[in-house]
């Protein structure tokens, strides 16, 4: 298939809503047609977005001949059987971080993209990024990497209604970001940023000591806990990372690269605006302020998400079935290690019990 790439967009949400903004600027995209779990709500959603189609029912929208791929922007905990009811169907699936709940569920969806021959890629925008590129291509300047650290700390808008819903106040739902039996959390809504990438550059870990919050949430109608934030430590031959993560407090930390000649800064880990390289000079005492970065930043997308949908129409089209950066193998990895911080959390996810 060459050219245009016509997408089925599960899921109506804000997500959907904003992915669709830097989709659309590429000119091989074309969404053309929306499911949600309300069909006036995908009407509404496609007459937004200049969609033709609208469906209520997954299976009909997996089953339309005239879609050659699905991107899907539900809550976690229903990503593994969307996807592979598409994959199943002979479609493309780009769906959201996280891949799926736990690594049971990755391995599954890997296992039926490779069984279909189709093409599966987890919709993390860190690792698409023109300047993320850019970080790889200039690795190499600061030598022997020695510490990786991360972090992506932002004040939940949905945090309030939590509170409430704790104190009495408000008897709704707990949002599924922050809601267990959604596979919800700090880590999984945020927290993924700061991993993702550190796999992407040094692998898996072969260490990993993290130290986590957690709340008592109401859920399947008993209180279970849910991470609001989280610090995680991981070892690597000859270096160490660590990443910092919440949903309850903010942070402007940078993400920094340290190497045995130099480091290479990054303004934001979840989608990198600005870069410097800073080479190692003579040590100093503190009396001066050392040597200056060099501004590395390279140009960026007009919007931010579509790096995402460029990197996955760009193999559509090449007929290939894995992205090199946000490969099979690094979401696999990811969700191992989430699945370890989970555990030494004590949070558990209705999919765990499944296993």
């Amino acid at each position: 298939m060459k050219g245009t790439v016509r997408f089925g967009i599960i899921g109506t949400g804000r997500i959907s809503d904003w992915v669709l903004k830097g989709a659309v600027l590429d000119p091989r995209f074309k969404a053309v047609a929306v499911c949600s779990r309300s069909i006036e709500r995908a009407k509404a959603f496609g007459t937004a977005h200049g969609i033709p189609k609208a469906y209520s029912d997954p299976e009909e929208i997996a089953s339309d001949p005239g879609i050659d791929a699905i991107y899907i922007g539900t809550p976690n905990h229903t990503h593994h059987d969307l996807a592979i009811l598409c994959m199943r169907k002979g479609k493309h699936v780009m769906c959201e971080k996280p891949l799926a709940s736990n690594v049971r569920e990755v391995s599954e969806m890997i296992a039926v993209a490779r069984n279909h021959g189709v093409l599966l890629m987890e919709a993390m925008i860190s690792t698409l990024s023109p300047n993320f590129r850019s970080v790889q291509e200039r690795l190499a300047e600061i030598g022997r990497v020695r510490h990786y650290s991360a972090a992506f700390c932002q004040y939940s808008s949905k945090f309030g209604q939590v509170l409430r819903i704790l104190s009495g106040e408000d008897s709704s739902p707990v949002p599924s970001s922050f809601n267990p039996d959604s596979s919800g959390g700090a880590l999984m809504d945020v927290g993924i940023y700061t991993i993702y990438p550190m796999v992407t550059l040094f692998g898996k870990p072969d260490s990993i000591k993290a130290e986590t919050k957690t709340l008592m949430v109401p859920a399947g109608g008993s209180a279970k806990p849910v991470d609001i934030q989280g610090s995680v430590v991981f070892g690597y031959p000859g270096m160490t990372a660590s990443v910092m993560y919440s949903k309850v407090a903010d942070s402007r930390l940078r993400t920094e690269i340290s190497g045995e000649l130099g480091m290479i800064s990054l303004d934001q880990v979840h989608i990198a605006r600005q870069v410097g390289l800073t080479l190692r000079g003579e040590p100093t005492s503190g009396r001066t302020a050392g040597p200056s970065a060099f501004d590395i930043t390279v140009p960026g997308d007009a919007d931010e998400y579509q790096c995402e949908f460029r990197e996955f129409m760009d193999l559509v089209n090449s007929g290939q079935k894995e992205s090199r950066n946000n490969s099979l193998r690094n979401s696999l990895i990811v969700a191992r290690i989430m699945d370890e911080i989970r555990r030494q959390a004590g949070i558990t996810f209705p999919a765990d019990l499944q296993e």
